[in-house]
């Protein structure tokens, strides 16, 4: 969260509880009657903007720091906007139902994303598609090149094994997507990039094939995708697009898998028995997890 502190100066660990005590538009909980009327009692909005609030749903503890960056940087300009506004004669109504129908342009959009950037934040990518077209952006991905002999996938959370008494070494887990009769062995692929793609169009995927993917929409990989025995994708649920283009095309699919030390080549299980994830599941934070071992050659 360094680049909170270049943002919004301050401790990173009160940079979220800083920037908001210093905005009265986030510091009222008083409920108000008519449209307009100022704020009274304890809490109300400071008198500097009268900007007239009730509960801020921001308030609570933000998804990420990513997040709290853009909120806080959102917030000043409607406050900037606002004290404009009123200096002009204007009332919280006209601002409301008519000034802020402009409010913000699509030059302020990218000054906030660049004042994120600036401050040395880049985005987490889930399609590779992202980096390529971006690299300034986005953080820096590893495997795109077209040798991956030594590359895996590295998640920390992946839970790892020694070979058990057949030969199957644990090398991660996903969620399952449609629960079939038995498991799915093949041969473990990395599909990292659109030149991948169009070499597997024009000369057919390799037998075998477990697509190993970032990607959890499935634009990259679906028009091969019927080629593939199964899939696992690094990202996404089971309601995501891939995870609904692979359960009609009725391939073996974990989604959201984290997995460790799956090389290209590897002989790979997955465990497409295993219980298929519900949306209860995700709600209920139910741990559904289907495993995925390499085999020994």
């Amino acid at each position: 969260m360094s680049f909170l502190k270049k943002l919004f100066g301050g401790s990173e660990e009160g940079d979220g509880r800083a920037s908001q005590s210093q905005d009265p538009a986030t510091q009222s909980r008083s409920t108000y009657g008519a449209r307009g009327k100022q704020p009274t009692g304890p809490g109300q909005a400071g008198p500097s903007h009268g900007l007239p609030t009730d509960l801020d749903k921001y308030r609570g503890p933000h998804a990420s720091a990513t997040v709290e960056a853009f909120n806080g940087m959102l917030r000043n300009i409607v406050r900037e906007r606002f004290q404009a506004h009123v200096a002009k004669g204007g009332t919280w109504d006209s601002f409301v139902f008519d000034a802020s129908y402009n409010l913000f342009t699509e030059e302020d959009c990218r000054n906030v994303e660049k004042a994120l950037l600036d401050a040395g934040h880049r985005y987490d990518w889930s399609a590779m598609i992202s980096v390529t077209e971006r690299p300034d952006v986005y953080k820096a991905a590893t495997g795109l090149t077209t040798d991956l002999s030594d590359y895996s996938f590295e998640h920390e959370e992946a839970p790892t094994a020694p070979p058990d008494a057949d030969g199957r070494e644990l090398r991660g887990i996903g969620d399952n997507v449609v629960s079939y009769p038995q498991n799915t062995i093949g041969t473990a692929r990395y599909i990292r990039s659109l030149d991948m793609v169009m070499t597997y169009l024009q000369n057919g995927a390799p037998p075998e094939t477990i697509a190993i993917i970032d990607d959890s929409g499935g634009t990259l990989t679906a028009p091969i995708l019927e080629q593939f025995k199964g899939v696992i994708c690094a990202g996404g649920t089971v309601r995501s697009h891939l995870g609904i283009l692979t359960r009609e095309y009725g391939i073996p699919c974990l989604m959201n898998a984290k997995v460790s030390g799956l090389k290209e080549g590897d002989t790979v299980e997955i465990e497409s028995s295993a219980p298929a994830k519900t949306a209860k599941d995700y709600t209920d934070g139910n741990d559904v997890s289907a495993r995925v071992w390499r085999l020994s050659k």
